[in-house]
């Protein structure tokens, strides 16, 4: 079996020498009793495939999933129209892993050029790639390009992006001798324009941010381009259905999640992140590029990988992120979900959400649960209470709400009642 444990026998007994320990069953024995074997639902000795799968759906079915989500940061529970399921589903789409060959993977490139055109137009900008892992990865790689279009060693953060996209930042800021610099939020759960430090690389907001306000983007924008850094918007791509794009805005360099795009939760993923960035940027954007082509003689369309600048197809030095795949099966559902919603479907669909955002609000503040900002918001908001189903924080106190298209007004009343008896101030 030791030819399935990537340490050696000397870096496994340096690992354990540090811990205090003097073997690895020591280890597995600071688990917790209840969680080992035996511990967990009373689990019996090995079970043949039809018993085993009879309890595990046993288990199953002590999951409760019928009830209302107004939990967000991040995630949201948005509906997901059948078709998306069967549209995905077609045997053009379901290729080989990655498109290398465009003659026998057509459907696979047409879906991702498709992304691409949908992600520009959201955008207001001018080049897209073909998907990213999700938005934390993408604001890395928004990172990285601006360091090296601008060859400065400082990248600046609004405190307001969400907690998972700075630390994955922090993270690869520290392996690429990048300095990370967090700029403060204000009274109204906003970034002030001039609060951010000059010299940076780059300086990444979002809006809506963390707390569901609503940024001053254009301000931001313009502010990061007076001092030379590259302007790196974080959007929630299905806000963009009523708000300015980030190119309207100003913004250079675009990332985002495509999770409210006709991906369900699924605890946590997968997702896929986008990519747009202004024309200049063409040759700097990491993964990979679908490009249109015509057939010789025909003049039928066709598809193919147009940049490739990443390590896996130039040399190591050359590339431009290491960056190794794309999210294609994500991708293309938020790609079937904008083409069945169209832009007034989109647009309703956000609207809606706001509408039915401010009603909760109003309803909880009848109850004396209050916001703690007072900025615009889109669809989530901070309260200064600690409610049930809500997501807690820490700072500010309090926790976040979100609501989706899907919530009634039944929903959202019978959530009111909940708070109103539950809640911790």
């Amino acid at each position: 079996m030791s030819k399935y444990i990537p340490q050696t026998e000397q870096e496994q007994r340096e690992t354990l020498a540090a811990l205090g320990l003097d073997s690895v069953n020591a280890l597995y024995e600071t688990i917790p009793p209840r969680c080992r074997t035996g511990g967990i639902h009373g689990l019996p000795e090995p079970l043949g495939e039809h018993a085993l799968r009879r309890l595990l759906e046993e288990i199953a079915s002590q999951n409760v999933t019928d009830e209302p989500l107004f939990i967000g940061a991040g995630l949201y529970d948005h509906y997901v129209p059948a078709a998306v399921d069967a549209l995905c589903a077609l045997p053009e789409f379901v290729t080989a892993y990655t498109p290398y060959q465009p003659e026998i993977s057509q459907g696979t490139l047409t879906a991702a050029f498709e992304f691409q055109t949908a992600v520009c137009r959201l955008t207001g900008l001018d080049v897209s790639n073909a998907s990213m892992y999700d938005a934390a990865t993408a604001a890395c790689e928004a990172m990285l390009l601006s360091a090296a279009h601008t060859g400065r060693k400082t990248v600046a953060v609004a405190a307001t992006v969400h907690p998972h996209i700075r630390e994955t930042l922090a993270a690869y800021a520290r392996f690429n001798g990048l300095t990370l610099l967090t700029v403060p939020r204000d009274g109204h759960g906003q970034t002030a324009p001039d609060a951010a430090p000059a010299g940076a690389a780059c300086f990444i907001a979002q809006s809506p941010n963390f707390f569901g306000v609503i940024e001053p983007m254009r301000e931001l924008a313009a502010a990061a381009s007076r001092d030379g850094a590259v302007p790196v918007a974080v959007c929630d791509p299905l806000s963009l259905g009523l708000l300015e794009s980030p190119g309207e805005c100003g913004f250079d360099v675009a990332v985002g999640d495509c999770q409210p795009l006709g991906s369900p939760i699924s605890f946590g993923g997968p997702h896929a992140g986008y990519f747009a960035a202004r024309e200049r940027f063409l040759r700097k954007l990491p993964g990979r590029l679908a490009g249109e082509t015509e057939e010789l003689g025909g003049g039928r369309r066709g598809f193919v990988l147009t940049l490739q600048a990443r390590e896996q197809h130039i040399r190591r030095e050359k590339a431009t992120s290491n960056i190794c795949t794309n999210a294609a099966l994500s991708a293309l559902r938020a790609t079937v979900y904008l083409a069945l919603m169209g832009p007034s479907g989109l647009a309703e669909t956000a609207a809606l959400c706001a509408r039915k955002a401010a009603y909760l609000r109003g309803e909880l503040e009848e109850q004396g649960i209050k916001p703690v900002f007072d900025g615009p918001y889109f669809r989530e908001f901070a309260v200064g209470a600690v409610l049930p189903g809500a997501y807690p924080l820490k700072d500010p106190h309090g926790s976040l709400v979100a609501v989706t298209e899907k919530r009634t007004v039944d929903e959202i009343d019978k959530f009111v009642r909940q708070a109103a008896r539950g809640y911790i101030a």
